[in-house]
């Protein structure tokens, strides 16, 4: 995959800022700095996402070198002047290489937290600017979810990590149910990413993941759908390598053309990383 594209990896340095979602034992292998410097370079063109909801860590992800080719970052949807803050972010340093706005929704208490006027006014103020919306939800705001992207159609969304299926249960009707729904509007595409960690830490086999994967090719299909290795949160239960190995082997029944989308076309057509801004 010599033209691989990482639609979804994280980095932070705990002396400039704390993540305080890393917390619990858990986490705890986390809960030291991961710099661009340790990520494996084994995609030629990276998309780094935020962590934390804070407007300075977006700045600094937009700082940030190759392979980074596109930053999806935070801004308070909520905020009156959201509009604007947006703007500064897109004419500030680096700001060219901004593509994507994204908060923890499934840190939201409200299930219905994208549906409130506020949240759905950043929403547009996201789509107006030219960015998308990763969503990144449990399966009990996936009903929020479908609402939200059919109430913007004119909005693009991206699904972060499958919406968090059950896989360590061996099975999720519910998200079963709501991703296929959710499928249904164009206006979204999503990211396998982020399975190996919703499996079971210490034995988690590639034949966990694949009734989950196979029913996301099913209802996305592979022109929208994309590979995101979540590092360095997947180091919980795999290697960089092997969450890579893992998704190639649930796609080699895929056509070359098909396999190209979810490695390669997708983040790249999603996230604009072949326009003049990103190169």
């Amino acid at each position: 995959m010599t033209d691989l594209v990482d639609a979804h990896h994280h980095v932070w340095d705990l002396t400039v800022r704390d993540q305080p979602w890393i917390s619990g034992p858990t986490l705890e292998p986390l809960r030291r700095s991961f710099p661009l410097a340790r990520l494996p370079r084994r995609a030629v063109r990276t998309v780094v996402v935020q962590t934390v909801s804070d407007e300075s860590e977006t700045r600094e992800l937009l700082r940030l070198g190759p392979p980074v080719a596109a930053v999806v970052g935070w801004v308070d949807l909520t905020a009156p002047d959201v509009g604007a803050r947006l703007a500064a972010l897109l004419d500030g340093p680096g700001g060219h290489r901004l593509a994507g706005v994204r908060h923890q929704v499934q840190d939201e208490t409200d299930p219905e937290w994208l549906c409130r006027p506020d949240v759905r006014r950043g929403l547009r103020a996201v789509s107006d600017a030219g960015l998308v919306f990763d969503l990144l939800v449990t399966p009990a705001q996936l009903p929020a979810a479908i609402a939200t992207v059919r109430a913007l159609p004119e909005a693009r969304f991206v699904l972060d990590h499958l919406g968090k299926p059950r896989i360590a249960e061996g099975a999720d009707a519910q998200w079963s149910s709501l991703v296929g729904a959710l499928a249904e509007s164009e206006n979204v595409d999503a990211k396998l990413s982020g399975l190996v960690t919703e499996a079971d830490l210490g034995s988690w086999t590639v034949q966990d993941l694949r009734p989950f994967v196979e029913h996301a090719l099913t209802v996305f299909g592979p022109r929208r759908l994309m590979f995101g290795s979540d590092w360095p949160v997947c180091t919980l239960a795999a290697s960089y390598d092997e969450v890579l190995a893992a998704a190639g082997t649930l796609t080699e029944g895929l056509t070359a053309t098909e396999r190209t989308s979810v490695f390669h076309s997708t983040a790249t057509r999603v996230y604009r990383l072949d326009t003049p801004t990103h190169i």
